[in-house]
């Protein structure tokens, strides 16, 4: 019987560990970083598609989307990332004046536990991608509806978030010639998956 009482116990005790392993991974730890890792840069969109309805002002929107994405890049390089991820990415100089990108991630503990949640890193990762993206739509709209005043800002945004895309990409992969192996590795497979595919059908 005792033994029985035993196993129940540590059964119990088991999944409440289970349980709070998951409200661990599922818990945003920096809410305000999480806030402001998406609002300057939808804040942007936002703007852009609709301050023709606000204001007759080019200038006064083109200032304002230009500071939103200012404020996104500052942000993102250097709060977000470190905090919600673990991941940064600066530029230094040395000694002898020669310039140096520098592209870190954090250490995973000894114990093997991570600092950051997977709800934060599913928000951070997904406003980096989808955002930069948006701009690139943006980019082409304005080049084929030939609204050459824009072009100028949607570059803007374009090249300060593909900057911090790349930089954190960068940053999770490791060097060039890691993410370069990555990428051929990945054609490969999918060759040889396409060859595979073909010769069964020939074979049947």
């Amino acid at each position: 019987m005792d033994s029985s009482d035993d196993i129940e116990d540590v059964s119990l005790f088991d999944a409440d560990d289970d349980v709070s392993r998951r409200s661990k991974k599922s818990k945003i730890r920096h809410p305000v970083a999480s806030f402001f890792h998406l609002f300057f840069r939808v804040s942007a969109i936002v703007v852009y598609l609709l301050c023709e309805l606000l204001t007759s002002s080019f200038i006064a929107c083109m200032v304002t989307i230009i500071l939103l994405l200012s404020c996104d890049f500052w942000a993102v390089k250097n709060v977000t990332g470190r905090l919600m991820v673990g991941l940064r990415w600066w530029n230094q100089v040395d000694d002898d004046g020669r310039s140096h990108w520098v592209f870190e991630a954090r250490k995973v503990s000894a114990q093997g536990g991570k600092t950051s949640s997977e709800a934060e890193s599913r928000i951070f990762w997904l406003g980096l991608i989808t955002c930069p993206m948006i701009w690139v739509i943006f980019a082409f709209s304005a080049l084929f509806s030939f609204k050459v005043k824009w072009l100028a800002v949607v570059v803007m945004g374009v090249v300060l978030q593909g900057a911090n895309l790349y930089g954190y990409i960068r940053c999770k992969v490791g060097s060039r010639k890691t993410l370069t192996s990555m990428a051929t590795s990945y054609l490969g497979k999918q060759f040889l998956r396409q060859t595979m595919a073909t010769e069964d059908q020939a074979a049947s």
